[in-house]
């Protein structure tokens, strides 16, 4: 299969996979127990974390390993229950794992208020800065966006916002690899990120956090990653998320010209067979494309590339097999109509121009 999904997941860095299993093998003791053994193992979680911080310009004290992107979002977010200003400011295209969190939160007293976004996906500052409140604790607005790509002007927003004293968070799951981050240079107080994204394994993840002092456990138990998160490490999981980050970052600047080669591409080439495409998004992170065809159903046509065997996704969220129009691509100004015929394509850094040159083709004869 030709794989065009990078964006859902990407897969394992074969460097990163034999790390793991040489984890799973030999270092596989309690990194909380005294012995040798276990000492090692708390040793490497903490020279994975050390990567981490090393990959976003942090300190190694401010990184917590947690499960991934929406454990490290609600981790942040709940934290609202027990402070006393209890307003949230979000964009109106954030994660479900921000969005859906706080509709549990309502009944603790946590309110929310949405910044809508214009037709490329970018946020309002000016209206973001009307609806701050006396009451308002904390504002969570992506880096980059899953669906559309499009990246926020986090820095702009900050330097506004700064004279308020509001905790920022930010869902940089989709950044990592494809743009710089850094912490200090965006100026923010906390940020997700989830291994698997760039080329590491499901199911670990990190949390940034500037100053600890100012944040609650979510998952209560025993006193691991410094009393943030409880429970046994995955030690295999967070040395390879740290191996992983490393990669990224290395070799990102290359990693990102090769997406772009591929996008750009992708998107002359298609027009041109196809004039009659919908390309969503500007300022976009390198390689991931949301592009509608009006008349074809997105469904229909991922059914056919998957029988064409590719593997690409669509704008649109699904639900127990129910297409439903994606409320990202209805923030951005799609009619139900071009909203259910978009397609979400995401190269990876393995992708050639052969590749593409063959999913459009194969969408060329789709479509005609």
């Amino acid at each position: 299969m030709i794989y065009f999904d990078h964006s859902a997941t990407t897969p394992i860095h074969p460097e990163v996979s034999e790390r793991m299993h040489e984890i799973n093998q030999d270092h596989f003791a309690n990194p909380s127990s005294v012995y040798k053994s276990g000492r090692k193992a708390k040793s490497l979680i903490e020279h994975a974390r050390f990567q981490i911080a090393e990959s976003i310009g942090a300190k190694s004290n401010q990184v917590c390993f947690c499960s991934g992107g929406t454990e490290a979002n609600n981790q942040v977010l709940w934290t609202l229950v027990n402070q006393k200003d209890k307003h949230i400011i979000i964009s109106a295209i954030e994660h479900p794992a921000i969005s859906k969190v706080l509709e549990r939160l309502k009944p603790f007293g946590v309110k929310a208020s949405l910044v809508p976004v214009n037709r490329q996906g970018v946020l309002n500052t000016s209206i973001l800065l009307d609806l701050i409140r006396d009451d308002t604790g904390l504002i969570s607005i992506m880096l980059a966006n899953n669906e559309i790509g499009v990246i926020q002007p986090i820095q702009k927003i900050i330097k506004q916002i700064n004279k308020y004293n509001i905790l920022f968070h930010t869902d940089a799951v989709q950044a990592i690899g494809k743009i710089s981050v850094d912490v200090c240079d965006l100026g923010i107080d906390y940020m997700s990120l989830s291994a698997h994204k760039f080329y590491g394994p499901k199911g670990v993840g990190a949390l940034f956090v500037k100053n600890r002092a100012e944040f609650d456990s979510f998952i209560v138990g025993g006193d691991q990653e410094n009393g943030l998160r409880g429970g046994t490490e995955n030690i295999a999981g967070i040395v390879g998320m740290g191996l992983a980050a490393e990669l990224a970052v290395k070799n990102q600047e290359k990693c990102a010209m090769q997406l772009k080669s591929l996008e750009k591409h992708f998107l002359l080439k298609i027009r041109q067979s196809y004039p009659l495409v919908k390309h969503n998004t500007t300022n976009n992170i390198p390689g991931l494309i949301s592009i509608s065809f009006p008349g074809h159903k997105s469904d229909i046509l991922m059914a056919k590339l998957d029988r064409a065997n590719f593997a690409v996704s669509n704008g649109s969220a699904c639900n127990t097999g129910n297409i439903k129009p994606s409320k990202v691509l209805k923030a951005i100004g799609l009619n139900d109509e071009i909203n259910l015929s978009t397609l979400r394509i995401s190269f990876g850094k393995d992708n050639t121009i052969e590749e593409v040159d063959e999913l459009i083709k194969t969408l060329d004869n789709i479509l005609n």
